[in-house]
């Protein structure tokens, strides 16, 4: 309710463009570009809002798949900030940064005169602050696994009900149905809601190739069954998501005449970072950073041709609000891995580098290096993988921020 009160404060700038909102444990960035991609490639002009950033903060705010400019960034934060003054100074309450973040995103995008906006929600889905807009045209909700259980709950169940909490009265919803857990709680508020409900399952499609640069799958609809599909990012994961979107764009733009050829060209063209991202001739990183994204890492490493993983070593931070331990010991004990080194994340809330070495040393008899600075661990990690070994960057999307950072600095080459 106060972000709407923001909203209406603002002069409803969500009423200016077609919102598709799209909530998920994992995924939900990439299933957010797939879809823009694919709209833009039918022509239209597209905002895109996702969270968190990489490296800085514009990545949260898309046109036409650009990062906003500085500019752009300044002007909206101060019109929000007015706003926000105002708030204050009646007594009511201070915006959070997120809801600063999300009413910026409309500002920016209704001004940009946009046609579609693809806006993930920052946590959960029923008391997320994008769940304060109110028509829009499609809800999108990805793979749902245990993460943030303070807060949304410590049973698939429970989160799924917060998720399909951005599900509205006469909007459909497409959802990942891999958790049968989930998909009987999104089911059951469709219904309650009377909302037509498409549940997307691993029968939908087909991968047919695994690469370390790019996935390639077909869809099993009698359409386009014999169209191959290829994403470059090697996560198998990506398949669902890709599908999520396409199936969820041929409902937008049901009625024009759709190009799959080109649809085609839009999901081999993007690129998206941070998930199963090449960022060195021996560097992937990856953000996952929960037990759900962890089994989806190890599904595609194991995907991939023995001769592409090479042998692995793990370079692994996370955040004390994360289930680091659960993670850890997935990882151990279904990737046969050569060395772990692990690092401290620059945030108030990462696990001391020693205290994660300790939960791995539990877990496996390979040597387990612990290095405090960033630069030391991607050393080690160079100095263990050999002449054929490849590094496997994961455990946070901070992480995966600050290693793209120093490659970027030239501190070390990668």
């Amino acid at each position: 309710d106060h972000t709407k009160e923001c909203l209406r404060r603002l002069g409803n700038p969500q009423d200016k463009f077609k919102v598709i909102h799209v909530a998920g444990t994992n995924g939900k960035g990439s299933t957010c570009a797939f879809l823009t991609s694919v709209l833009r490639e039918a022509g239209y002009s597209c905002g895109l809002f996702t969270s968190p950033h990489l490296v800085e903060i514009n990545e949260r705010f898309q046109i036409n798949e650009v990062n906003i400019d500085n500019d752009t960034f300044l002007k909206a934060f101060e019109k929000v900030k007015v706003l926000a003054d105002e708030l204050v100074a009646e007594g009511s309450y201070h915006p959070t940064y997120f809801e600063m973040l999300f009413l910026m995103g409309m500002v920016i995008f209704a001004e940009a005169g946009v046609d579609y906006v693809t806006l993930e929600t920052g946590l959960g889905g029923r008391m997320d602050a994008t769940t304060a807009v109110e028509n829009p045209v499609a809800c999108v909700i990805t793979s749902i696994s245990l993460d943030h259980t303070a807060i949304l709950g410590d049973t698939i169940e429970k989160i799924a009900g917060e998720k399909a909490g951005i599900i509205k009265p006469g909007v459909p919803v497409f959802f990942d149905g891999s958790s049968k857990k989930a998909a009987e709680v999104i089911k059951a508020k469709a219904s309650e809601l009377g909302v037509s409900c498409r549940e997307v399952t691993k029968n939908a499609y087909e991968i047919q190739e695994v690469h370390r640069k790019y996935i390639a799958f077909s869809r099993r609809s009698a359409y386009d069954k014999d169209v191959i599909f290829q994403v470059p990012m090697c996560g198998c994961y990506q398949a669902m998501n890709a599908e999520l979107a396409l199936e969820a764009s041929e409902y937008l733009l049901a009625g024009e005449e759709i190009h799959m050829d080109r649809w085609k060209e839009a999901l081999a063209e993007l690129h998206w970072e941070g998930r199963m991202e090449r960022v060195g001739a021996h560097i992937t990183v990856d953000g996952a950073h929960n037990p759900g994204a962890m089994e989806a890492f190890v599904e595609s490493v194991k995907a991939l041709d023995e001769s592409e993983r090479g042998e692995m070593v793990l370079l692994f931070s996370a955040v004390s609000d994360k289930k680091y331990d659960q993670m850890i010991e997935y990882l151990c004990e279904n990737l046969d891995v050569k060395a772990y080194v692990v690092t401290q994340i620059e945030d108030e809330r990462g696990v001391p580098a020693e205290e994660l070495a300790d939960v791995f040393r539990r877990y496996t008899d390979r040597p387990v290096y612990c290095k405090e600075r960033l630069e030391d661990a991607v050393r080690t990690a160079m100095n263990e993988r050999g002449e054929t070994g490849e590094i496997y960057c994961l455990g946070s999307l901070y992480l995966v921020g600050m290693m793209k950072k120093l490659l970027a600095g030239g501190a070390i080459d990668a």
